[in-house]
């Protein structure tokens, strides 16, 4: 057995989101030394349950395997038929088991990417990973698929002009007002995840949950029993937080202090004063 080569598998196996369980079952596949095999992984999200088949392959006349995909199907409680695709697995651009599971749930990934090229033509045209990178959401199309049956992906760039630092600040969520847990938050959403937060309404706190939704260019917010949120409550907490902010401006510019003049260093001053002391 190529040690070396159990070794990267190994650890490429683990680092895509499978864990070591499949470790012992990957050394006795290779030391049979079969043209291909294929590795199952199966686990639950929630109360979504997945299977994942994995490929493996190594070319004619040589011991090295390559972990080239993987197939993922979720069964979800809510929906009848199973939801398939094939995540190929490269040097670059390659999705997590979690990210993949997220995508096939709706949900979208926020990615660095490496941009592709085209490479031929025809039926024998293929893209090649360049230098160039980028980072866009990524959101399967459940409309439209591939020849090979996979969902299209759609991507969604910078350019876009979906920032979810200013989309979240829109909400009365707690956690945003602590550093660490506002970064944790933020990279859960990248990930695509349904995150658990807290909402402040008049002085109370209440769980719920919220997902990017780049497409549309906001968050979808979903009650604690991960019921989506009806638009006309989100559209009173808009209306609640555009009237916080309004009062707010008006006794702003009501003030001397801060409108102009002297007095509105001095005011500065006194209030950086009280900040540090």
């Amino acid at each position: 057995m190529n040690q070396k080569n159990y070794d990267y598998l190994k650890d490429q196996v683990k680092f895509t989101g499978f864990g070591d369980s499949l470790e012992n079952e990957l050394m006795e596949k290779i030391k049979q030394q079969l043209p291909e095999f294929t590795l199952q992984h199966q686990r639950e999200f929630g109360k979504d349950n997945i299977t994942a088949t994995l490929h493996f392959k190594k070319p004619e006349n040589s011991e090295v395997y390559f972990f080239n995909r993987y197939d993922l199907s979720v069964n979800q409680p809510n929906n009848e038929a199973a939801v398939n695709q094939t995540f190929f697995i490269g040097r670059e651009n390659n999705f997590t088991l979690k990210e993949a599971y997220n995508m096939l749930a709706g949900r979208a990934v926020y990615k660095e990417l490496n941009k592709l090229e085209k490479i031929g033509e025809g039926n024998t045209a293929y893209y090649q990973p360049t230098d160039e990178k980028y980072k866009a959401w990524v959101q399967l199309d459940f409309k439209n698929t591939e020849d090979n049956g996979n969902f299209k992906m759609k991507y969604f760039h910078d350019n876009y002009g979906f920032d979810l630092k200013a989309k979240l600040a829109e909400y009365p969520i707690k956690e945003l007002n602590n550093e660490e847990e506002r970064k944790n938050l933020l990279q859960s959403l990248e990930k695509g995840n349904r995150q658990s937060v807290t909402f402040i309404r008049d002085g109370k706190e209440q769980k719920q949950f919220i997902e990017a939704s780049p497409q549309y260019k906001s968050i979808n917010i979903y009650d604690s029993n991960n019921k989506r949120v009806r638009k006309t409550q989100k559209q009173d907490e808009d209306t609640s937080r555009q009237t916080q902010e309004k009062s707010k401006k008006q006794k702003q510019e009501q003030s001397p202090d801060e409108e102009s003049g002297p007095g509105k260093a001095a005011k500065r001053s006194r209030k950086a004063k009280q900040g540090i002391s």
